[in-house]
């Protein structure tokens, strides 16, 4: 199944659901676990019928829920096809079908509160130490290029944070950062709280998509935001 740009997404609508990275985010409040666990149960009868099933994790407070496919189809620019994980058509409409059960059961979607963790690693030779890392974070050497046409390091089962690999900037001595995604409605607000904290923004060129922020020891994060993904038309989104 074809991935999905960021204009077909935010076509469809998911009022409760944010694109992040390489799927769709949603968290629901609940008044303690066995609510949570209700509610899961309810989407695990309801995605049973399309074959196809979030990632779910149950708090006392909240249920998260992310959706992709590990199938999507992705053509790069020569037209070669490959297999990512990415958004779909399924998706959308599972998404759909858990918005309604959650109105069923009468949860309340937190939306601005989603947030995906992932790590950036700068090199010359991605290829030579994705296998190190691979072992590291995983311990399994198909991490390597999992849902990804690079190198970059993803965990089948979600255990730790995605890794991938960006170009060596000769004037930064830190080799290692952070990319946190956020909900677009709250970027400005997470950037804000960062800038009062005594961060600097030190490259806003790829605003609001991108925005690089240094601690006062001069270690980088980057806040990212699907643009595409919020706004219809847009072609400023996240890359795979």
């Amino acid at each position: 199944m074809d991935m999905l740009d960021g204009e077909a997404i935010a076509a469809a609508d998911l009022a409760d659901w944010r694109k992040l990275a390489q799927g769709l985010h949603a968290r629901y409040l609940i008044d303690d676990f066995a609510s949570g666990a209700r509610f899961v149960a309810a989407v695990a009868d309801a995605s049973s019928s399309l074959g196809h099933f979030p990632r779910a994790s149950i708090g006392s407070s909240c249920v998260d829920l992310k959706l992709s496919s590990d199938d999507a189809i992705y053509r790069d620019a020569e037209g070669t096809e490959h297999v990512v994980e990415w958004v779909t058509q399924q998706d959308l409409d599972l998404a759909q079908r858990i918005t309604a059960l959650a109105r069923e059961h009468r949860l309340v979607a937190d939306p601005t509160a989603v947030s995906v963790i992932e790590l950036g690693l700068d090199t010359t030779d991605s290829a030579t130490i994705a296998p190190v890392w691979a072992a590291l974070l995983t311990g399994a050497a198909e991490s390597q290029g999992h849902g990804s046409p690079s190198d970059e390091i993803r965990d089948a089962t979600g255990r730790v944070p995605n890794l991938w690999f960006g170009e060596v900037d000769a004037a930064s001595h830190q080799r290692f950062h952070v990319e946190v995604y956020v909900a677009p409605e709250v970027a400005a607000q997470r950037i804000a709280a960062a800038l009062a904290a005594g961060a600097t923004v030190i490259d806003g060129r790829s605003a609001p998509g991108l925005t690089v922020i240094a601690d006062q020891d001069g270690n980088t994060g980057v806040v990212c935001v699907d643009v595409a993904a919020a706004d219809p038309g847009n072609e400023d989104g996240a890359a795979l």
